[in-house]
């Protein structure tokens, strides 16, 4: 029997129409088919702005998938319900399983029902030191929003690689690799969560140290903890950081190259670039000394310049 040409015809053009709404939908909901090597999850909350959601950026980016509460996942989940921290122990566990976090806003932590979430807590995993870089929460530690905790765990797991990619979706998520790349390497360099958890503590105690050393230095007496990094460039965050702890990530076309401290290192400021910096990114005093005698050389030069009684300079 032969085949029906008006019947081939209108199958072709109801699959040519289905395409086209496709391609349509995708294009307004931002999805873009993408293929990531692991899987990732997230239970989202819906605490964030839906077009600044670093978790949702994802999910419509097709890297992310979201689960509802109770929904059962094998792989590693990075949860402050965690017994232990995320560890290279965990890589075979989020090759086979992946990785999932849990979307909600730093602010509101008390409503998440973390006893519905996960596996029964046996591979939900807390995540060591490490310093936010996203626009919202940039330089406070633990601050970590959606996509940085995943990229953080999976660092941590051996794929470096795969955390790169994932950041590269947002314009600051390559400076979260930066600002914390020494840190991250110490942990992945660890056989178990014992050890990087050791490694914590070892970094944490050398910023202390720095932080009291710091705080001899300061006429003021004033805590780092407190007073923040004076070095720091102002003007840095978004006039959204009246909601610091929402997990909102917010993208900014201009690029920034930083320390490994999340300072933005200014090439326009031609008298710094000789200058030295402790680790937690403070001017070493010997240079403070020398950048002072420099400042001084250029008032006694104007010294010199002699003024009439109306401000004019008196050339001889």
């Amino acid at each position: 029997m032969g085949k029906n040409p008006r019947y081939n015809n209108k199958c072709k053009k109801k699959e040519v129409s289905t395409a086209e709404k496709r391609t349509e939908n995708d294009l307004d909901h931002g999805f873009v088919d993408k293929k990531f090597p692991l899987k990732l999850a997230m239970w989202d909350f819906n605490h964030c702005d839906p077009k600044r959601c670093s978790g949702k950026k994802l999910e419509r980016l097709g890297l992310i998938r979201s689960l509802k509460v109770g929904q059962n996942f094998k792989g590693i989940i990075v949860s402050p319900n965690g017994k232990k921290v995320v560890s290279p122990e965990d890589r075979d566990i989020v090759i086979s399983s992946g990785c999932a976090v849990v979307e909600c806003s730093w602010a509101r932590l008390d409503e998440i029902p973390f006893n519905k979430i996960g596996g029964g807590g046996k591979t939900e995993r807390l995540l060591p030191y490490l310093v936010a870089a996203n626009q919202v929460n940039y330089g406070r530690p633990w601050k970590l929003n959606c996509v940085e905790a995943i990229a953080a765990c999976l660092v941590i797991t051996g794929h470096w690689d795969e955390a790169e990619s994932l950041l590269s979706n947002f314009s600051w998520g390559v400076n979260f690799l930066k600002i914390n790349d020494e840190i991250l390497k110490k942990y992945a360099s660890c056989k178990n969560s014992d050890e990087v958890k050791a490694v914590e503590n070892e970094w944490l105690d050398k910023i202390e140290e720095e932080q009291q050393e710091r705080k001899l230095q300061n006429r003021d007496g004033a805590s780092i903890w407190l007073t923040g990094n004076t070095n720091r460039k102002g003007g840095v965050l978004p006039e959204s950081e009246s909601e610091p702890d929402s997990d909102i990530a917010f993208d900014s076309e201009e690029d920034f190259e930083y320390d490994s401290f999340g300072n933005i290192i200014n090439h326009n400021d031609s008298y710094k670039k000789d200058v030295k910096y402790d680790s937690l990114g403070n001017i070493i005093s010997s240079d403070i000394e020398s950048l002072n005698a420099q400042y001084s050389d250029a008032d006694s030069a104007s010294d010199d310049i002699k003024f009439d009684s109306l401000g004019n300079i008196i050339y001889s």
